[in-house]
């Protein structure tokens, strides 16, 4: 998909993650995983206007299975699932695909897309190009923000990745 396709793409910016929620999956074949996320962004940089990358941004702890397979992988999907299908994030978001077959407990079908893996049941993918990654600074983030989310634990890492399609049913 070129760049004026993927820039008519129209959604509802600021609840496509926090109301729909999606699936990060990164890997290839049979070696994937997929991880339910809330957090993500969308965007440009790295390019002057009307020329800028349209990017996906996601955060991902290192502790998350996912986390491996994104360090490893050049490619990302974000995937968003029809409200019927909402279900799904009950295994995608609390069971770890270490020891757990996710597609055989929700009954979702995947493909290998030439850049990451494609859920059939989708009703919208973005396929990304990883562009970046690199952990959270904690000291450089609001001492509020900081004591709610990573007191005793381990920051987000941002994965950035250039959207390159968009798969819409």
């Amino acid at each position: 998909m070129d760049l004026s396709e993927i820039k008519k793409f129209n959604t509802d910016i600021f609840s496509l993650f926090d109301d729909r929620w999606a699936v990060l999956t990164a890997g290839s074949g049979d070696s994937f995983n997929g991880m339910t996320i809330s957090w993500g962004s969308l965007g440009t940089i790295w390019g002057l206007p009307p020329r800028g990358k349209p990017v996906a941004t996601v955060y991902v702890r290192p502790d998350r299975y996912t986390f491996e397979f994104l360090q490893k992988s050049s490619a990302f999907t974000i995937s968003f699932f029809p409200e019927e299908l909402k279900k799904i994030h009950q295994v995608f978001g609390r069971k770890s695909g270490r020891d757990t077959d996710k597609l055989a407990e929700t009954g979702l079908h995947v493909r290998e897309s030439s850049h990451g893996i494609v859920y059939e049941e989708a009703d919208l993918t973005l396929i990304c190009r990883k562009l970046y990654t690199g952990p959270f600074d904690l000291d450089a983030i609001a001492p509020e923000v900081r004591e709610k989310f990573y007191s005793g634990v381990s920051p987000h890492h941002i994965f950035m990745g250039e959207v390159t399609d968009i798969i819409q049913k």
